[in-house]
């Protein structure tokens, strides 16, 4: 990447490319400026630190997390909403495992809008089962704790036993859906 064409898309651009080939562990500022054939005191133009930088590829991984969502579940509901919302999710993680480890879960400035695209999308899933406000926050908190659960234990091997893991994740996905099913 030429110097003059640097800019802070990019710099996210080349720590993404970092991250997806080494993983996280290997993100440094100077790693991404060797990548970006810069000097590392040029990125600063463009991110004041590498938790700006953690906190702006966040931002991008979330957009595209909820990017696939989005497409997945448009046009569908209740339950066929949440399963495709389900899956996608965990495509994406397994698709970019070391991206999905890099995502910043805590909520931070720069997420806050990619959360929340995110969240909404959950949140009108659950419309078709009667839930608003604070029955649909509890919910998606479910939904993200059980989804991100599974993916995170997945893309690190942690399930060792020989049953399938796609069996498994139906499971998981149905016993989402009867829970929202369930009277309150």
């Amino acid at each position: 990447m030429a110097r003059a064409a640097l800019t802070t898309d990019g710099v996210v651009d080349v720590a993404l490319r970092a991250i997806d080939e080494k993983g996280p562990a290997a993100l440094t500022l100077s790693a991404v400026a060797d990548r970006a054939g810069v000097a590392t005191p040029s990125l600063y133009k463009h991110v004041r630190n590498l938790a700006e930088l953690r906190d702006l590829m966040s931002a991008r991984i979330m957009n595209e997390i909820a990017d696939q969502v989005g497409e997945a579940v448009l046009g569908r509901s209740a339950d066929e909403a949440i399963r495709a919302l389900m899956v996608a999710w965990r495509h994406y993680a397994l698709h970019h495992p070391h991206r999905y480890s890099a995502l910043v879960q805590t909520p931070e400035p720069h997420t806050a809008e990619a959360g929340a695209r995110l969240i909404n999308i959950m949140l009108a899933t659950f419309r078709a089962y009667g839930m608003a406000d604070s029955a649909a926050i509890h919910a998606a908190r479910c939904l993200r704790a059980a989804v991100h659960g599974f993916a995170v234990l997945e893309t690190e091997g942690a399930f060792g036993l020989p049953e399938k893991l796609d069996e498994s994740y139906d499971l998981l996905i149905h016993m989402m859906i009867t829970g929202l099913r369930a009277p309150r």
